[in-house]
């Protein structure tokens, strides 16, 4: 069971995921714009917050930044636009997923089991202790971090399991698909957008070393070093 927080100014999409989640077992609370969703944030803990983004009193983007300074929970944007800047925008913030309206319910769960299937897989994954060095380019998987020539680099936690995918599987033909499934967690369900926006992100973190992602037309991605 998780402890879902909801918020939208749509009293009735609200009550369309509520119902979603409480019949899977959830716990669901609301909140009516992202002013309200900070101050239930202050009070209470959520593993995981669906959010709007156009609201009043406070916009989702700028929720999730206030929220993000105290808390880390795993965020799940909603937008009726399915604008490419948007999508950017809330990946840069460190989103975990984006969902365009009107969508499907069934779907909508789907992402946020996968989601919190990689929250909590994440510490096992740190138990391995491995760091992998590719010239300047550190990739730490016990402490979840990547350094460039010396540097930490900071990513969004969507770029890490892009990279950290992609170092595992160096030299390796990875199809679109298998890319969404894998990293994403959930079926592929067509919007290949997604994929080549944190693709674009992950390429402007690495620098130099973007060189490693090689496009395969036609076909996805390799990681060559």
């Amino acid at each position: 069971m998780y402890k879902i927080l909801v918020v939208d100014d749509e009293a009735g999409i609200r009550e369309i995921i509520k119902k979603y989640a409480v019949f899977e077992g959830h716990e669901v609370s609301e909140a009516a714009d992202g002013m309200e969703a900070v101050g239930v944030c202050r009070e209470k803990d959520f593993d995981i917050i669906i959010m709007d983004i156009m609201m009043p009193e406070l916009d989702g983007f700028s929720a999730c930044k206030e929220i993000r300074k105290t808390k880390n929970i795993p965020v799940l944007m909603l937008s009726a636009r399915g604008e490419e800047y948007d999508k950017i925008h809330g990946f840069e913030l460190g989103i975990d997923d984006y969902v365009v309206k009107p969508f499907s319910p069934k779907e909508l769960m789907m992402r946020i089991n996968a989601i919190m299937k990689r929250s909590s897989g994440a510490g096992m994954e740190e138990n391995k202790r491995e760091v992998v060095n590719l010239e300047g380019l550190t990739v730490d998987f016990t402490g979840r971090l990547v350094y460039i020539d010396g540097d930490r680099t900071d990513m969004s936690p969507k770029e890490y399991d892009l990279l950290f995918y992609f170092v595992k599987n160096r030299g390796i033909a990875l199809t679109r698909e298998k890319l969404i499934t894998d990293v994403w967690g959930y079926d592929f369900f067509g919007d290949d957008r997604t994929l080549d926006t944190h693709i674009k992100l992950l390429r402007k973190s690495l620098g130099e070393y973007s060189r490693y992602i090689v496009t395969l037309r036609g076909v996805g991605y390799r990681f060559e070093t």
